[in-house]
């Protein structure tokens, strides 16, 4: 399973599409929700529990060691941040302390445009994996590949680093160059040199794949992704004239954002029945999202396409669109988040990033550390096209009779050199989807 103690977007939004599902908006008066995340309070005020006396004397006592024995000075307030920050980490791997500009950095995430690299990371095995690379990024147009292990940055190894420090490293200018070492698939290391930029994520893109199918990506999860959806939805439906035969919606990749995001996406889909809940420990953090009778989808057969980047969010549309039999799931496993994070402003410009809930599917699935199966298993793999044998039909030869019924004739070889390239033809997942819809269109004789 993939650990991750910040997944989030390199140069970096802190909230904006990381496996920890997002947030809108976070206000510094108030707490904000985070990743796959609703807003939650604070608990209400118990009883005070006795302070555990014993403890507390430890930690004066350790800290009074680290001051007068460390081989450098070390203040105060760096030993209790790091001691907050070993209690948020060791929660789990989502719960996290931010510093002021952890904090800000997630608050600007909100904009969907930072500068970075563009790629989504966690942590396995003490080294910084890509949980997903986003598109139409620095990192994305190097072919850096979810799974890869990033295990030097600018030549440093990062093997035992926090994730922020990896972060930090990873974060600057825009324009300058980053030397990343990867490994892939347990290969040898290699070297990708980029240079960061200013990532403006679109986060909804949609297209014909060929007449009466339409094709929906949705890189992540922002505040606008639903009302996006829905728009892509109604220009598909323009685009092709009439109602369309089958959509695929593509989650591969996904790694999350904003769970009211991942409701109106589901219910553009779903005309009645739960979407989703959520249960935990604090006030309002139980919470029931239930589909709306209107649907921008018209019933349009559905293939959705998942992966192992696929996280958070976009496992809360697949498995509502699953359990409520609404379309196919295809693909690979999910990444498996179903925990809820919530942004809690403190003082001083800081914030915890606390785990409060875990949420379900409709059928009370908990997803966590488990992902989602999809209904139908197509790995990716590579499409090779071969050559048809040279052959004559029956309209390449000489004094061949006409067609009664009319039409164009079709000899060898007529149609292909115009042919252009779509989507599906180099994206094995996608094609399937794609026959998938069609073999139901003709099953279905509509």
């Amino acid at each position: 399973m993939l650990h991750s103690s910040r997944l989030s977007m390199l140069a970096l939004a802190l909230l904006m599409a990381a496996p920890l599902a997002n947030a809108a908006d976070p206000a510094p008066s108030k707490p904000a929700p985070a990743p796959a995340a609703s807003p939650v309070t604070a608990p209400a005020a118990k009883a005070p529990l006795p302070l555990p006396l014993d403890e507390l004397r430890t930690f004066a006592e350790v800290m009074d060691r680290i001051k007068a024995a460390y081989v450098e000075p070390v203040d105060d307030k760096t030993l209790l941040e790091n001691a907050i920050k070993g209690m948020l980490s060791n929660l789990d791997p989502h719960s996290a302390y931010l510093g002021p500009e952890d904090f800000a950095e997630l608050q600007e995430s909100t904009s969907g445009e930072f500068g970075g690299l563009g790629i989504e990371v966690g942590v396995e095995d003490n080294f910084v994996k890509v949980v997903s690379p986003i598109d139409d990024t620095p990192a994305s147009r190097a072919g850096i590949e979810a799974g890869d292990l990033i295990v030097k940055i600018n030549g440093q190894p990062t093997r035992g680093q926090t994730m922020n420090e990896a972060v930090d490293k990873m974060r600057g200018k825009v324009g300058e160059k980053i030397t990343l070492t990867l490994v892939r698939d347990g290969g040898n290391p290699f070297d990708v040199t980029l240079a960061r930029a200013i990532i403006q994520v679109k986060s909804v893109k949609a297209q014909l794949l060929e007449d009466g199918y339409g094709y929906i990506r949705v890189t992540q999860f922002q505040v606008k992704t639903g009302e996006e959806v829905g728009a892509a939805l109604a220009k598909l439906r323009k685009d092709n004239g009439k109602k369309l035969n089958g959509l695929v919606l593509d989650l591969r990749n996904n790694p999350g954002g904003v769970l009211q995001a991942a409701v109106e996406v589901a219910d553009h889909f779903l005309t009645h029945g739960l979407i989703v809940y959520t249960k935990g420990r604090i006030a309002n953090s139980e919470l029931r999202f239930n589909a709306d009778p209107a649907d921008a989808s018209e019933g349009v057969p559905l293939v959705v396409l998942i992966n192992g980047g696929s996280a958070s969010a976009s496992e809360i549309v697949a498995g509502a669109l699953q359990d409520q039999k609404r379309g196919v799931l295809m693909g690979t496993d999910s990444f498996g988040k179903g925990s809820v994070q919530t942004v809690l402003p403190l003082n001083n410009d800081r914030a915890l990033k606390l785990t409060t809930a875990l949420y379900f599917t409709p059928n009370g699935r908990s997803i966590q550390a488990q992902g989602i199966i999809p209904d139908v298993e197509v790995r990716r793999a590579k499409i090779t096209r071969e050559q048809d044998p040279e052959s004559f039909k029956e309209a390449d030869l000489q004094g061949h009779l006409g067609n009664g019924n009319g039409g164009a004739e079709r000899p060898t070889g007529s149609g292909v050199a115009d042919k252009k390239a779509r989507p599906q033809d180099d994206d094995f997942q996608l094609s399937q989807a794609l026959s998938l819809l069609k073999g139901l269109k003709v099953t279905r004789g509509n």
